[in-house]
């Protein structure tokens, strides 16, 4: 497999690192391991362990389907639901 590194800033990198540590809180919370998430969601342990660092470079499949075990799936439809910024460049179009 022939994985590159993801770069992000700091201020991004520092996004992922939130939400996979609100995916570990959520796994503890539940009291799954991390070996009855990973089998649950398709992945490696390894995988798991990436995500819940906020490893960028994971597919964001792979993220899902940690969501979806946790029964989170819905949170996935909030991304990007609020576009202020594209709704004022649509806005300005208009006029």
């Amino acid at each position: 497999m022939n994985s590159k590194k993801t770069i992000l800033l700091p201020k991004y990198q520092k996004i992922f690192e939130q939400i996979g540590e609100n995916i570990k809180l959520a796994r503890k919370r539940r009291k799954l391991t991390t070996e009855q998430v990973s089998e649950r969601a398709g992945i490696h342990r390894a995988t798991l362990y990436r995500i819940e660092k906020g490893d960028p470079a994971v597919a964001i499949g792979h993220y899902f389907n940690v969501f979806r075990v946790l029964n989170l799936q819905n949170d996935f439809l909030k991304l990007a639901v609020d576009d202020e910024f594209g709704r004022k460049l649509q806005d300005l179009d208009l006029l």
